[in-house]
């Protein structure tokens, strides 16, 4: 999915520019979808917790109590007992591998969202967005002194002439790459190049 721009100022001095290819949810029916997405990675979480439970049983739950439940009530009910035949039917491995796939796809993010702050006096500030809800975005700070030059270039990737946004920093050999993974197109970086020089080095200039 291609990316959006999505422009925030919420002073004079600064302004955010983030591209972002999540799908939109201003409608009732993505709305209901979004919702029964979530509740599908909550149902699956709570299966692996189950499942996690039941093969451990014997070992950290075998006696005790869930709160003013007992643990032996527990598995020896009729649902505990079939889900203890299910569980102990699989191999313990296959077991450990598939609720680690099933994890990363509850946690899984889905979308890729970058951003570029720019803040006039200060500097300019990157992130990009982890490919998991556990982890934080990866974010990169360069003070304006730093700042030699913001500029769009263009590469080849394969066959294909590709535009991409950079900072030239002061001291690196290599220039900082706005928005890596989304590469968004070149009607975007314009907008964003535009923007951020304004905000960055004054109207006047």
């Amino acid at each position: 999915m291609p990316g959006r721009l999505t422009v925030q100022r919420p002073t004079p001095t600064t302004v955010s520019f983030t591209v972002s290819n999540a799908p939109r949810r201003s409608s009732s029916p993505a709305k209901v979808l979004f919702g029964l997405q979530i509740l599908l990675r909550a149902l699956l979480f709570c299966c692996v917790i189950v499942v996690g439970i039941t093969r451990l049983r014997r070992h950290f739950f075998e006696k005790g109590s869930l709160f003013i439940i007992s643990w032996e009530d527990v598995w020896s009910s009729s649902l505990g007992a079939h889900v203890c035949r299910r569980v102990d039917s699989y191999n313990p491995w296959v077991t450990a591998i598939v609720s680690a796939v099933v994890l990363y796809g509850v946690f899984r993010r889905g979308y890729t969202e970058e951003s570029l702050l720019v803040i006039r006096g200060f500097g300019i500030q990157t992130s990009t967005s982890s490919s998991t809800y556990l982890s934080t975005a990866a974010t990169r700070f360069i003070p304006t002194t730093q700042i030699q030059d913001i500029v769009i270039h263009e590469a080849f990737k394969g066959f294909e002439v590709r535009f991409y946004l950079a900072v030239i920093v002061e001291g690196e050999p290599g220039v900082l790459v706005v928005f890596p993974q989304m590469l968004p197109k070149r009607e975007i970086l314009e907008e964003v190049w535009r923007g951020s020089r304004r905000c960055l080095y004054d109207a006047k200039s």
